[in-house]
């Protein structure tokens, strides 16, 4: 395998990094409360809470189309760059600089992202004209509704929204939250999780349907924050009820009983998106955490000299490294294998990132001190997305417990292709 950036990526990339120093990274302080007031444009049922953007992101978006910065996401795709996760992930890991803002600049941004996947796998040429080419036009936007807050919807199985059948509707009754998306003002399309069919076997029993969000009978209750911070750079989170909502039968992405197979095919590029930008959050907080060391001084001598410091960012830029690597190889397995070969390397990915992210980030406030809390660096920001996306596309222990029992299943394959009671020693490669 050769991570050497080719060289269209490597131009994507200088370009990229350019766009972020001349225009992303000054926008910054416009998208922190209270420089931007709630929108006017708030659709009817969406609680007044501030969860617009300010104007700037249109003109960064603009930008973003004219520089050929557009829809990088989506693998292999002429809908997009057309770019392999390897190619897009030292991108997607300078967006990390700036989750607030790059990734929605350049229609990068979860949930969209992957809600134009689905679309673009499973969609019908009539729901991909309705939806996904206003999607990668970002004309609308879109939310993604899956968790609930009845359930413990780490396991999915536990689902309990229900879309029964009625003739050429579906009658959808529910609560989701943690619905990302919902709360953006241009949302138009909710990607719903719900039971079509609850006396078949677990794995059948759910499906996905496409819900326009004006839909009478779907509510949006109100907005959640994030450990305190009102996060708009999504679209928001979301509580959001439905209520008799009356969905068409043909507003069903894929077949009927195939939303547990979609959801998993949505959550695994998912993931890995997650964590090349985590790579670049821990590296702007380690930066960050370089910086002050040199310019402070304690007890005589710069942080610098201390040698608690010290160690905190020797250790940062071991932890960063090995991350990178386990992530670049992660997205090469997907490009010659597909993600269902690297769903082993995805899951050990989606652990590492973003405990690896908030001990960098933690450090990095430590260092600054009290001023690592305010609101005048983005550290603490930074910390709330790394700690949140620890829940995010299934929790830290749901991935532990794949690994897991993956691995017990491997040494034993190891062993059974051996001699009972002898050593076996693996062919390269490591967990494949």
């Amino acid at each position: 395998m050769d991570f050497t950036p080719d060289k269209r990526s490597a131009a994507l990339h200088e370009n990229l990094v350019d766009f972020m120093h001349t225009r992303v990274l000054p926008a910054e302080e416009r998208f922190v409360e209270p420089h931007f007031a709630p929108g006017s444009a708030v659709p009817p049922g969406v609680p007044e809470t501030g969860w617009g953007r300010p104007p700037v992101m249109a003109e960064l978006r603009s930008e973003a189309r004219d520089r050929g910065l557009w829809n990088l996401f989506l693998p292999h795709s002429p809908l997009g760059a057309g770019l392999t996760n390897l190619q897009y992930a030292p991108l997607a890991e300078v967006t990390g600089w700036s989750p607030l803002v790059a990734p929605e600049a350049l229609n990068c941004a979860a949930p969209d992202t992957g809600n134009m996947e689905l679309l673009s796998l499973f969609g019908t040429p009539e729901q991909q004209e309705r939806w996904l080419g206003p999607l990668l036009d970002a004309r609308i936007r879109s939310a993604y509704c899956m968790t609930e807050p009845a359930v413990a919807s780490s396991d999915a199985a536990n689902i309990a929204t229900r879309a029964r059948r009625d003739g050429d509707e579906y009658v959808l009754n529910g609560r989701k939250w943690w619905s990302t998306g919902a709360l953006a003002p241009e949302c138009e399309l909710l990607v719903v999780l719900a039971v079509t069919d609850p006396d078949t076997e677990p794995r059948r029993r759910q499906s996905i349907l496409l819900v326009p969000r004006d839909t009478p009978g779907v509510r949006v209750v109100r907005g959640l924050s994030v450990f305190g911070f009102t996060d708009a750079s999504h679209g928001g989170h979301a509580e959001v009820v439905f209520d008799d909502a009356r969905i068409p039968v043909a507003n069903i992405l894929g077949a009927e009983g195939d939303g547990g197979r979609l959801a998993q095919a949505r959550l695994g590029p998912g993931r890995i998106h997650h964590c090349m930008r985590l790579v670049g959050m821990a590296e702007r907080a380690l930066q960050l955490m370089c910086r002050r060391a040199g310019e402070r001084s304690a007890f005589g001598q710069p942080l610098a000299g201390h040698g608690a410091v010290l160690e905190s960012i020797a250790e940062a830029r071991v932890r960063i490294d090995q991350l990178r690597l386990m992530v670049l190889h992660a997205a090469w397995l997907i490009d010659e294998r597909g993600a269902r070969a690297a769903r082993t390397e995805i899951s050990a990915i989606k652990v590492a990132a973003p405990r690896t992210a908030e001990w960098v980030i933690d450090q990095a406030i430590q260092v600054h001190g009290a001023a690592g809390m305010a609101q005048d660096l983005p550290l603490a920001t930074l910390w709330a997305q790394a700690r949140g996306l620890r829940f995010a596309d299934g929790p830290d222990e749901v991935h532990r417990m794949v690994l897991g029992r993956r691995e017990l299943r491997r040494q034993a394959d190891l062993c059974q292709a051996g001699h009972e009671g002898v050593t076996t020693i693996p062919s390269w490669g490591g967990a494949q």
